[in-house]
């Protein structure tokens, strides 16, 4: 990676910790396939805020999500036999969450109730659905990545119309993981873990993708996770394998690295706090939540973003 100016080193501040009433460290199925077999009391995913400022989040290996609210304070507010990921509100009190191993699920934050939104693609299953995005018109964009990877580049990406219309953008992508819009909407950002990489598609008039290229190319053991964009075209990237999350202009060039501490996982985060400016990031090693100021607002995620102007995203 060349760069003619280097980026600004900033760290990342704590905000929370999940406590330990939540945690009771095993094994389980899928720490053993995805964390090497050790044992783990949560692994945190799929950060998005309310419109109260309260933050939720995903515990993917023992399905869970927990509400955060503006002091710091956890509560579980959902529960099911299931690996949570993704998530967005739909509404002000159902969240879509992509669950890897039932799809995409319907969570009521109210009673805690989960149940199908999306379980199969013409009665075949999905490969392990992981992050999704909304546009201003309701339609749902998410991937699907299974075990996908260099060795097998057959993940893919949907999108859900707001008709219930469900469509193969992509098919060849190895590892397709976070996944956000650009401010116009006219382009559809992908993380590509196990490439290392993020890919970029133009959206034609016709919903259709073409053209899609390698936007960004990182380093490191475990490549880019989740993705956020802000109010200023800015593309923010977690990277889990470097624990930094780059924030980068509209050439790929790296502004800013935002640092955690030296060997965590940060794998997602969302803007939020009382100007939509205050990014939050999940670090999965450690069940924290680290935040730092930013100078621009987070971009509003779905059709609110038309009706309310609303100023948190995820």
């Amino acid at each position: 990676m060349f760069l003619l100016n280097a980026p600004e080193v900033r760290e990342l501040d704590p905000f929370t910790r999940m406590p330990a009433r939540y945690r009771q460290p095993r094994r389980t199925v899928w720490a053993d396939a995805n964390q090497g077999g050790r044992e783990i009391d949560a692994f945190l995913e799929g950060p998005v805020f309310d419109g109260a400022g309260n933050l939720y989040v995903t515990d993917i290996p023992y399905g869970r999500i927990f509400r955060i609210d503006p002091k710091g304070d956890w509560e579980m507010v959902a529960q099911w036999d299931g690996e949570p990921n993704g998530m967005k509100f739909l509404n002000a009190h159902e969240l879509l969450v992509t669950d890897y191993r039932n799809g995409l699920m319907l969570v009521d934050v109210r009673s805690g109730s989960a149940r199908p939104y999306l379980a199969r693609r013409n009665t075949e299953s999905f490969k392990g659905v992981n992050d999704l995005t909304i546009d201003t018109q309701g339609n749902i964009y998410f991937t699907d990545q299974g075990q996908t990877g260099l060795h097998d580049p057959t993940g893919r990406v949907y999108r859900l119309s707001a008709a219930g219309r469900l469509e193969l953008l992509l098919s060849n992508v190895p590892s397709p993981n976070g996944i956000v819009l650009s401010p116009d909407e006219k382009f559809l950002f992908v993380a590509v873990t196990r490439g290392n990489c993020v890919w970029r598609m133009p959206i034609l008039a016709d919903g259709g993708v073409s053209k899609a290229g390698q936007f960004f190319t990182s380093y490191g053991p475990s490549g880019p996770d989740g993705l956020a964009m802000d109010a200023c075209g800015r593309l923010l990237v977690a990277n889990p394998g470097l624990g930094y999350v780059w924030v980068l202009n509209h050439r790929a060039e790296p502004l800013q690295v935002l640092r955690g501490p030296a060997g965590h996982s940060l794998t997602n985060l969302a803007f939020g706090g009382a100007a939509g400016k205050t990014l939050f990031v999940t670090d999965s090693t450690a069940g924290d939540i680290l935040r730092i100021e930013m100078d621009v607002a987070g971009l509003p995620i779905g059709p609110s973003r038309n009706a309310t102007g609303d100023k948190a995203s995820g």
